[in-house]
């Protein structure tokens, strides 16, 4: 009666591990958008994110040859 338990119970767990293998996460694809109140060249990421997350965004890096602050968010 063990060996059968032992064995249901190795079987539940393979069930759960090959379970959480198969799943595929995926995340949502991140949006660009030019920030509406960082002014002057963006040389810093650092500020840059801390203003896109005052506008509501989930994140900021600079980019471009001008140097503009593009905030970023899930889409």
């Amino acid at each position: 009666m063990e060996t059968k338990m032992l064995k249901f119970s190795m079987f539940l767990l393979f069930l759960v591990l090959a379970a959480d293998v198969a799943v595929k996460r995926t995340e949502g694809r991140e949006c660009w958008s030019k920030s509406k109140t960082f002014h002057g060249l963006c040389f810093s990421d650092r500020n840059c994110e801390t203003v896109c997350l005052t506008e509501g965004f989930t994140g900021g890096k600079c980019k471009g040859v001008l140097h503009q602050c593009f905030c970023s968010e899930i889409c």
